[in-house]
């Protein structure tokens, strides 16, 4: 009878203690997180780069990407000015400028009186440079990122690191708790820099990338990597459209780097070939080994900004040979990067989304070619007609402090001496620019401050006005038309062909497919939140794209 008992005790523990180790396997599988996030900003991508380049494009790149992730086709910025910083900050932070505070790459500061720039900080010093390039933070922005969110979820053991060409493109996606952002340094010394907001020096593994000096072996000539007879899905090499490099006396292919670096600030010239895309890649792969990135059961989180499409497309145009090469040559740097994390962190161990922080507009005199509306607008002239405007109206010709982004900035403490009343000036400035050429609307600050607007040009006006930061009037020009040479591309408005930019995810937790459904960029943020099962950034305004997640 006791050996019946026995028997019975043993079975019913077994059982329990198979039923624990099944519940304990569960939990693990249904909360394990990703070892590893990526997220990569391509700086000025066109969705149509997508569609227009795909039979150029390998299978390991975008394709595996389309193929093996989620493809949100119609995925648009939800505010103005689609800018790198503003970009990049509500890519991360799931908000837009109204909120995060970068509401442009460089504003007027309203209590200082002068230009900011987004990431610039007097407050820390360069480090890996003597040079003011490293004086660069995150503290312009106000809000918190996911990264942020997910090293406080993780009592800061997930690591966070930021890379890109560009100070904005990493620092701003790191946010605050990064454990380190890094850029690019160009001109006589082609190194990878950050600040001291972050360290008191470069770890071993950065200092021994930059003494390698391997990014002067870039320093060669980029020709189309292929046949550019086959690239039938860009305009003509050679035309009217693009600006080219100095001391080549035309934009077309081949271009000797060597030979063209002394007249275009030495290394800086790398970062306008999409061999700058190949460095941000090298450093990248060195910042996963030097950083064991993905290697314990914290996630971590990289964010890669690719800068160099957006010199490349500034410079040449939308429709260029030279943007189709960078993007069929990106796509081969997207494959080693992938490559990379397969091997190294493992195929089903780490999750990966791409977007853009903006895409851009056709060069304006090309589309007055083909005859479709467009044009250019004078800056200064506009300037000069509207204070002449209130020279007569108010009898003062320092009413205005500032116009930069498409915004009016006023003197109030001009307007209080003169007991004018501000949303009065303001109003009358809007009725008086409305008249104006290129102008299509213009709006006062306090309507985008008192009002609400739930669709249209005006309620992404509305998502990009800082209260505290924004000017008092704002104006919108006509579509495709630009304050920029006549020659290249540039971005910045509300128009399809700024706001309609790439959203890929793929990796861990991503379902397989696509959707035609409009997505918003701030709606990255709070998707990654919910993979990761943290926090959404602290005013995050964007929603959670449920359909894309396993």
């Amino acid at each position: 009878m006791k050996n019946i008992l026995y028997l019975i005790v043993v079975f019913v523990v077994s059982l329990s203690c198979k039923a624990q180790n099944n519940a304990s396997k569960v939990v693990e599988t249904t909360t394990s997180n990703p070892k590893l996030v990526v997220g990569i900003v391509v700086d000025q991508m066109r969705y149509d780069y997508l569609t227009r380049f795909y039979s150029k494009y390998g299978e390991g790149g975008f394709k595996r990407m389309i193929g093996d992730g989620f493809n949100c086709k119609n995925n648009h910025f939800n505010y103005v000015p689609t800018y790198t910083g503003p970009g990049h900050a509500s890519v991360y932070t799931g908000t837009t400028p109204k909120y995060h505070g970068i509401i442009g790459n460089d504003w007027y500061d309203k209590e200082q009186r002068k230009s900011v720039y987004c990431a610039g900080d007097d407050t820390v010093e360069s480090i890996g440079t003597t040079d003011k390039a490293g004086k660069m933070s995150p503290h312009r922005m106000k809000t918190t990122s996911f990264t942020d969110e997910n090293r406080l979820f993780t009592q800061m053991r997930g690591k966070t690191i930021g890379i890109a060409l560009k100070d904005r493109g990493s620092i701003l996606p790191a946010g605050h708790t990064a454990n380190a952002a890094y850029w690019f340094h160009g001109k006589d010394e082609g190194n990878w820099i950050t600040s001291t907001f972050y360290m008191n020096e470069l770890p071993k593994w950065v200092a021994d990338f930059n003494d390698k000096k391997s990014v002067a072996t870039y320093f060669k000539e980029w020709n189309t990597l292929y046949d550019i007879n086959t690239y039938t899905e860009s305009g003509s090499d050679l035309n009217n459209f693009e600006e080219g490099y100095k001391g080549k006396e035309t934009a077309t292919f081949p271009y000797d780097l060597e030979s063209l670096r002394a007249n275009n600030g030495n290394f800086e010239i790398i970062k306008l070939s999409p061999y700058g895309n190949d460095i941000t890649t090298d450093f990248a792969l060195a910042a996963m080994e030097g950083e064991q990135l993905g290697k314990d059961n914290f996630t971590d989180v990289l964010t890669i900004s690719y800068s160099t499409p957006d010199y490349i497309g500034h410079n040449f145009g939308v429709n260029s040979k030279e943007i189709q090469d960078t993007y069929i040559r990106l796509d081969k740097d997207l494959e080693r990067l992938f490559n990379y994390l397969d091997t190294n962190v493992g195929k089903n161990e780490y999750t990966v989304f791409l977007t853009a922080d903006h895409a851009a507009v056709e060069v304006p005199a090309y589309l007055q070619s083909n005859r479709i509306p467009a044009g250019y607008f004078d800056n200064s002239g506009f300037r000069k007609k509207i204070s002449q405007f209130l020279v007569s109206k108010f009898g003062a010709s320092d009413l205005i402090e500032n116009i930069s982004n498409n915004q009016i900035f006023l003197n109030r403490i001009k307007l209080l001496e003169m007991n004018l009343i501000l949303e009065d000036v303001q109003q009358v400035i809007v009725n008086e620019i409305i008249t104006y050429k290129h102008i299509d609307k213009a709006y006062t600050g306090s309507s985008l401050t008192n009002s609400v607007f739930s669709s249209g040009i005006e309620s992404l006006l509305q998502m990009g006005y800082n209260q505290k930061r924004s000017g008092d009037v704002v104006f919108v020009l006509d579509p495709s038309v630009i304050s920029y040479s006549e020659k290249g591309s540039t971005h910045g408005s509300s128009f399809n062909y700024d706001t309609h930019v790439p959203l890929l995810f793929f990796g861990k937790g991503i379902k397989h497919g696509e959707t035609l459904q409009k997505t918003e960029i701030t709606d990255i943020a709070p998707t990654m939140s919910a993979l990761l099962g943290i926090s959404f950034p602290n005013a995050s305004t964007g929603k959670p794209l449920e359909f894309v997640l396993e």
